[in-house]
């Protein structure tokens, strides 16, 4: 909002760094830092309220070392995330621009499902919550909207030389003016158009196209029915890396941590995707416009920081459901939108990791219960960080040892750039 309050003072008045608010780089560390502010500030207020409302944490007894002292630790503090994503987002970035409404729209949505979750878990005194099925009803209901509005609506488009966008037939959008572009001594004519194309990691030149995994029907036919393989994919991506971050928050400042790490490796992948020079040279899909969205990962980044000062070790508050759903599900929005979701098994490896350990726990357990009468288990408990708690390794070591590995799966996920 105040980007447009700016823009009209900058046309009708003349005053001191009135060109500074256009600049990409200033408005995402601003909103960095009134992200902090508000989670420093509005935080120790909001976990005040939560003691006195008696928001605690119900904990059940796991024989994990520590636990039982969580007890009654206020919960339901991804309220202060959420609102420190949402004020810096919309003072600070283009809220008309369609890929800030779709993070804003995942944002609020998944806040309302976790909310709804933490409500029936503290108030209504049921330790299940809000039903899985619902759960994944609302992930779905995202994944949707997320997948239509990419597949129809024309602002959400990819510039490509137009002999690359005639030789493959995509739909060339008239609305947009061709641009002629001189690189590297080669002078090229570049169009806007729709497709569903995404960047293949490591390989050079190798971008996929959804409508090819339809490799039964013609490729004009193909494009037509995209819809049937790109909706489902979405969903998917969606919903696992949503339910993942859930499974992840489960020790103090882990979940956080590594959120605000991803949250910076997609605030680079966004910045070069939506910047022509950078996405030629790292040989890139160039999406113009997806340049906000290093406002909105800005202000995550800002979000989660601020919110570990009062999650790490020994929390002051959780974040629950509202937080840890709308931290996975935003996350996995925006590796779509930039479309860099074939990244996501590198970008979200602590999330995925700790998703496959129940998956493994669970599937394992059933199959040696049925052959041979008794369960069996791989790891001493799942989800992941559990296993290195029951072997006795101190919480804090297993989040910061997390967060390393995080790091590194951060600086893999930006060195895919440039192996291309």
């Amino acid at each position: 909002m105040l980007y447009y309050l700016f823009e009209y003072l900058a046309e009708h008045n003349d005053f001191w760094g009135k060109n500074l608010y256009r600049f990409l780089s200033f408005r995402a560390a601003a909103a960095m830092i009134l992200s902090l502010m508000i989670s420093f500030f509005f935080g120790k207020m909001i976990i005040e309220r939560l003691q006195k409302l008696q928001i605690g944490e119900v904990v059940r007894d796991l024989g994990l070392e520590g636990q039982l002292q969580k007890q009654g630790t206020p919960t339901m503090g991804g309220i202060i995330i959420i609102l420190s994503i949402m004020v810096p987002t919309v003072l600070l970035a283009k809220v008309g621009n369609v890929y800030i409404v779709l993070m804003l729209f995942a944002t609020i949505w998944l806040g309302l499902i976790g909310f709804l979750d933490d409500y029936i878990k503290v108030f209504k005194k049921d330790k299940e919550g809000l039903k899985g099925k619902f759960k994944i009803l609302g992930q779905i209901i995202l994944g949707l909207v997320v997948g239509i509005v990419m597949l129809s609506n024309d602002a959400i488009n990819l510039e490509l030389k137009e002999s690359v966008a005639n030789e493959f037939q995509y739909e060339i959008l008239d609305d947009y003016k061709k641009t002629v572009r001189t690189l590297n001594g080669e002078t090229s004519t570049y169009v806007v158009a729709k497709s569903t194309l995404t960047n293949v990691p490591f390989l050079k030149n190798r971008e996929l196209d959804y409508a090819k995994l339809l490799w039964f029907l013609e490729y004009e036919q193909a494009k037509k029915y995209v819809w049937i393989v790109f909706i489902p994919i979405v969903i998917f991506i969606i919903t696992a890396v949503s339910n993942a971050a859930n499974l992840t928050d489960g020790l103090d400042g882990l979940a956080t941590g590594t959120s605000a790490i991803t949250g910076i490796t997609l605030g680079v992948l966004a910045y070069v995707s939506g910047n022509f020079i950078a996405a030629d040279y790292l040989d890139i899909i160039y999406q113009p416009h997806i340049g906000e969205l290093v406002i909105f990962a800005a202000a995550l980044i800002g979000a989660c920081i601020g919110f570990l000062w009062y999650n790490s070790y020994p929390a002051q508050v959780f974040m629950g459901d509202t937080g840890s759903l709308v931290l996975g599900g935003v996350i996995a929005t925006m590796a779509i939108l930039i479309r860099k979701e074939l990244l996501i098994p590198i970008l979200c490896g602590i999330f995925v990791m700790e998703n496959l350990s129940v998956v493994m726990q669970v599937s394992y357990f059933k199959y040696t219960k049925k052959k041979y009468g008794e369960g069996k288990r791989i790891f001493l408990m799942s989800p992941l960080h559990h296993h290195y708690q029951k072997k006795g390794i101190p919480e804090a070591k297993i989040v910061t040892r997390f967060w390393i590995v995080g790091i590194l799966l951060a600086v893999v996920t930006l060195l895919t750039l440039k192996i291309r």
